[in-house]
């Protein structure tokens, strides 16, 4: 009974990925692609989750964090991008460079 849920909620993330897909290529705006891509990235997140639930194992934890800090690290990157224009900013004291 546990196996179905999974594997349903396995089809359920697999199909809510794509709709965020098609809002990543077709979105009019920059923020639209943004966010879409941010749930993308919570997406694959949960699907490994439950991948390891369904496994029964703990193996793949490693590889949850490290996709958690690269799509957190991203979306702020682009956020900036999006607000500034530059992700990095020139200035300051020549000791911070």
């Amino acid at each position: 009974m546990v196996s179905v849920l999974l594997t349903t909620s396995l089809i359920i993330l697999g199909l809510a990925m794509l709709a965020c897909l098609f809002r990543l290529l077709k979105g009019p705006t920059r923020s639209d692609r943004v966010a879409a891509l941010d749930t993308i990235g919570i997406h694959v997140l949960a699907m490994i989750t439950v991948i390891c639930m369904l496994l029964d194992t703990r193996d793949f934890l490693e590889v949850i964090l490290v996709i958690g800090i690269l799509t957190f690290i991203g979306t702020t990157a682009l956020a900036r991008y999006i607000e500034r224009g530059v992700i990095m900013e020139e200035g300051g004291d020549v000791n911070d460079r």
